[in-house]
């Protein structure tokens, strides 16, 4: 009897172990089906990515790209095609140009002696300065302006001869594309005024609204204070081309109406003197 009893414990010990591992077994199974289950949660639920933080950049380059720096005033802000917005630019003045010889295409357009200067927006001047005696070799060059905040005759002064003596005898010859605007000529005959031995030659291609009363009375009192204005002749016009103009090996020959603007604009200009 003992050892059927003993038999019977062990079996029924061993059923219990098989229940238990049965059991373990489903619950295994029950957590492998949770696991498949949630396994396709984890493969379809993509990880959000933190978007990477950028070093932010000095307010100076920001301010560079919206064109609000100080460095960046005047130009042009880059343009905003999507918007179609655009800064307007704010061009700086021109600077007097200067130089010993000037473009041919510049001398046959600025110095033609025509009625109507159309397009002409600037003054080229071409000048001589001699001493008395001719002691040192001549000062010869050219100047332009355009939109500049002193016009070509002031700046002359103010850049070819910074520190005239006034004790100093010097002959100025100038071959102008016009004539001076009504302050220019106030200019310069202050200029001649104070300066004696100072003589000025001005050649012109043309008269600047000679027709203007203003224009009448500063050019009187120019040539009033010593001035010797002229009209460019046609051989004006050659000497200018040989000596200002950078022609290498091109040649000139003087327009078919020269002559003809020659003698009209000197009509003029002694109906303005008399």
């Amino acid at each position: 009897m003992a050892d059927r009893n003993s038999r019977f414990s062990v079996k029924k010990k061993e059923k219990k172990v098989e229940n238990k591992t049965n059991d373990d077994k489903d619950k295994d199974k029950e957590k492998g089906k949770e696991k498949l289950v949630k396994k396709p949660d984890k493969l379809t639920k993509k990880p959000e990515k933190t978007p990477e933080k950028t070093p932010e950049e000095p307010k100076v380059d920001e301010e560079k790209r919206n064109g609000e720096g100080d460095g960046a005033k005047g130009a042009e802000a880059p343009n905003n095609e999507e918007n179609g917005e655009f800064e307007p630019i704010e061009l700086p003045p021109f600077e007097i140009v200067t130089g010993e010889q000037m473009s041919p295409f510049y001398f046959k357009f600025q110095f033609r002696n025509v009625e109507y200067s159309s397009g002409r927006n600037k003054t080229l001047l071409c000048y001589r300065v001699d001493t008395a005696g001719g002691s040192t070799e001549p000062l010869k060059g050219y100047m332009e302006d355009e939109h500049a905040t002193a016009h070509v005759e002031e700046a002359f002064f103010q850049q070819i001869l910074p520190n005239y003596n006034s004790s100093q005898e010097l002959e100025v010859t100038w071959y102008v594309s016009t004539s001076p605007c009504v302050a220019c000529a106030a200019k310069l005959a202050t200029i001649l005024q104070q300066h004696k031995k100072l003589r000025l030659c001005m050649f012109c291609s043309r008269l600047f609204e000679w027709e203007q009363p203003e224009i009448v009375q500063g050019l009187k009192a120019l040539v009033s204070a010593g001035c010797k204005l002229r009209m460019m002749k046609p051989r004006d016009f050659l000497l200018v081309w040989e000596t200002y103009v950078e022609k290498e090996d091109q040649s000139f020959t003087p327009w078919e109406d020269c002559q003809e603007n020659y003698d009209y604009y000197m009509e003029k200009l002694t109906d303005i003197l008399k």
